[in-house]
């Protein structure tokens, strides 16, 4: 099995691979499809199947069916990997400033973060928050912020409105002795598919970010879901 039944249905699958085949242009403007025998066989599905997925990029402008003639790319999707995962804390914080993201926070609490040993020592408490960015009416991200609660009382009507980040840069009471992130390659769950608007299991990028302060306290703690498809990153390789 090339789609897998236990995911979306395999005609909302189909049509996910077919518009990621537009976008990179493998099927080119103007080009004309497999025939649906073809692209039965290929993913080894119905043809009703390649005809329900042909139908839904139809609706959205990539696809022409013309009768006699077979189906046409039409259109190109639009390119969503705008999100930058940046490898400097400054241009983390650029990217913060200058996208400015609609917020929505969804829990407020007083809860500790699960640390490892190498992050750090735990402050003595911690706001919780629990948000959603979206760009232009798009949620992006699912985002969970662990955030010393001594630093949270300066600032608490910016930190629960603004990205947590730029804030954090820009208070000179607040050192960031050291800054660390790690990026994982994962699959949406239940919660993160219905807050994105995405298929469960579809691609994500978990990164985990952690700032400490003097005596290595953990100042912030960061667990950020992405839309795969939102997200790219570019590394300058050292010769």
């Amino acid at each position: 099995m090339i789609l897998d039944t236990a995911q979306a249905p395999l005609y909302v699958q189909l049509s996910d691979l077919f518009r990621q085949r537009i976008l990179k242009g493998v099927w080119k403007n103007g080009e004309k499809l497999p025939s649906l025998d073809a692209l039965a066989e290929e993913f080894h599905v119905a043809k009703v199947t390649v005809r329900q997925a042909i139908e839904r990029l139809t609706r959205d402008g990539l696809l022409s069916p013309q009768r006699g003639r077979g189906t046409f790319v039409t259109g190109a999707p639009q390119d969503n990997r705008w999100f930058r995962v940046e490898t400097t804390l400054e241009n983390l914080s650029s990217v913060y400033r200058d996208t400015h993201p609609t917020i929505l926070n969804i829990d407020e609490s007083t809860r500790a973060p699960l640390l490892n040993e190498s992050d750090g020592v735990a402050a003595e408490k911690y706001v919780f928050m629990r948000r959603i960015h979206a760009r232009n009416g798009q949620p992006y991200c699912v985002i969970n912020i662990y955030l010393d609660a001594v630093i949270f009382a300066k600032h608490p009507a910016r930190f629960r409105k603004e990205t947590v980040i730029p804030i954090l840069m820009g208070m000179s009471s607040v050192d960031i002795v050291s800054a660390r992130q790690v990026l994982t390659i994962s699959t949406a769950d239940v919660e993160v598919a219905r807050h994105l608007g995405i298929n469960v299991n579809a691609p994500v990028a978990e990164v985990r970010r952690v700032f400490t302060g003097p005596e290595r306290r953990v100042i912030y703690l960061g667990e950020v879901t992405y839309r795969g498809d939102f997200v790219r990153m570019e590394i300058d390789l050292k010769p």
